[in-house]
């Protein structure tokens, strides 16, 4: 699966003919490439919306084309920017497609060699600054079993704010770089919404009503969010399978052995001790990179000649027995309770 064109951002003032009937394997008839479409609201600042910034993620599609079905003839409560990106991946069902980079993981901060690519993300946040945003949400579907959450990269009233009205479950994190929201947050409060399965009618709704929530929003409150209202974790590492070790599932054979429902630890604390991988053969392990980017396994896991486990209590995020995401992306990701500010 390779895209063939040189991507190139488009920039569209009115919904294209299609849009609304489009499935992410259409899609691409429709749209030539990373698009912006601006719509017009009664409110002038826009809302920001990302959709397919990884193209097997259709949660963000559908939840914009059902709300702008319900828009059709009335006007929106504020103006509507959406973002579309990864539209060659999409008609694959691809997170990226072979020769692409990850579309969020290359926004103004990236830490990835630089592509054309890069230069469309950097196009986008130029644009958005320029129609003085209002806030910004990027919509993803995950594989593993999760909640739905909102991740947040400030730790701020006006961020939290936004964030909870998403979800009781927040996620404040610094790595990896390069993503959407991170370079949105400084422009306005920005969330990365996390919707559930591909699938899922829940994210689909939930996402839809979100946006819709957004939009009537007349502005964003300064005020602290109550400590019962939200439960902020805070990502302190990442968990990757090095690239050269193979890796399998239950009672698979492979130099790292998975639990079969790894994917149901997700946003449970796990004890000091608990069981990540069995392991055969001296070059099994995994690399655990802290907030700094700095390799730090030793400070996360104790690795004997049979078994890796949790040096300390942890609770992890995104774990999926998805083998193309572990190697595309991590096998999860590290988290502790964060306090709220006072």
């Amino acid at each position: 699966m390779n895209n063939p064109r040189q991507p190139q951002l488009d920039v569209i003032h009115e919904l294209p003919r299609g849009f609304l009937g489009a499935t992410c394997a259409t899609l691409h008839s429709v749209l030539t490439g990373p698009t912006l479409i601006h719509l017009p609201g009664k409110r002038a600042e826009p809302l920001f919306v990302s959709i397919l910034l990884h193209g097997n993620e259709d949660v963000g599609l559908l939840a914009v084309q059902r709300l702008l079905r319900n828009y059709e003839d009335r006007t929106l409560p504020r103006a509507l920017s959406i973002f579309v990106g990864n539209v060659a991946a999409a008609r694959f069902g691809a997170r990226h497609l072979n020769d692409q980079p990850d579309y969020n993981r290359i926004w103004p901060g990236s830490e990835l060699p630089l592509t054309q690519e890069h230069a469309i993300m950097a196009e986008v946040v130029e644009h958005m600054r320029s129609r003085g945003v209002f806030a910004s949400v990027d919509l993803h579907n995950n594989t593993g079993i999760n909640p739905h959450y909102a991740c947040i990269n400030h730790i701020t009233n006006r961020f939290l704010q936004l964030a909870a009205i998403f979800s009781r479950t927040v996620v404040f994190f610094q790595r990896p770089r390069g993503v959407q929201a991170m370079a949105f947050a400084e422009l306005c409060p920005a969330v990365t919404c996390e919707c559930g399965k591909v699938g899922e009618e829940s994210g689909v709704t939930h996402a839809m009503d979100y946006i819709e929530a957004c939009l009537h929003l007349a502005a964003i409150s300064d005020h602290p969010v109550r400590t019962n209202d939200v439960h902020v974790f805070h990502t302190v590492a990442t968990v990757k399978v090095p690239e050269d070790i193979g890796f399998g599932f239950g009672s698979a054979v492979a130099p790292l052995c998975f639990a079969d429902n790894i994917d149901h630890w997700n946003f449970q604390e796990l004890p000091p001790g608990a069981l990540l991988a069995r392991r055969r053969g001296a070059g099994a392990r995994l690399e655990v990179w802290d907030e700094r980017g700095l390799e730090a396994g030793e400070q996360f896991l104790e690795v004997t000649d049979s078994e890796i486990r949790l040096r300390r209590s942890f609770m992890p995020a995104m774990l999926t027995r998805d083998a193309q995401v572990i190697r595309q992306d991590c096998l999860c990701y590290l988290m502790e309770r964060y306090p709220l500010p006072q």
